[in-house]
């Protein structure tokens, strides 16, 4: 996973704005977490990183709208199976971290944008 973080303008340190709290993150996480337990329960595996093609098929089913945006995204930038695999893997972590039960296209989209932001802008998908 790449990330391509932008510096810190000086008008947002002047400004002294205030970010999400750091133990609202843990919150969050903590419970993207718990979902992943609750998902794997009995499988032998905890996280969503470690499921194998077969695991994707039953705890990550795609609607046709995510099917669609999916395809878009391994059109554009030409991506491996491997790629198509790890996008998924990373979007179910997206969603979990946001509490929806299903994955998303924006979640797709943007697990596909932490992989490939040194290639191509795809946040227009």
């Amino acid at each position: 996973m790449q990330l391509w973080i932008h510096p810190v303008e000086t008008s947002a340190l002047i400004q002294n704005r205030k970010g999400e709290p750091s133990a609202a993150i843990a919150e969050r996480v903590r419970k993207a977490r718990d979902r992943q337990l609750e998902r794997f329960r009995g499988t032998g595996i905890f996280t969503n990183a470690e499921m194998s093609s077969k695991m994707l098929e039953r705890f990550c089913p795609l609607s046709d709208d995510c099917k669609s945006t999916l395809e878009r995204i391994i059109d554009r930038l030409g991506l491996s199976a491997r790629a198509y695999t790890r996008i998924i893997k990373i979007a179910r972590t997206i969603a979990d971290l946001a509490g929806q039960p299903d994955i998303l296209p924006a979640h797709l989209a943007e697990a596909a944008g932490y992989r490939f932001l040194d290639r191509r802008n795809i946040l227009d998908l």
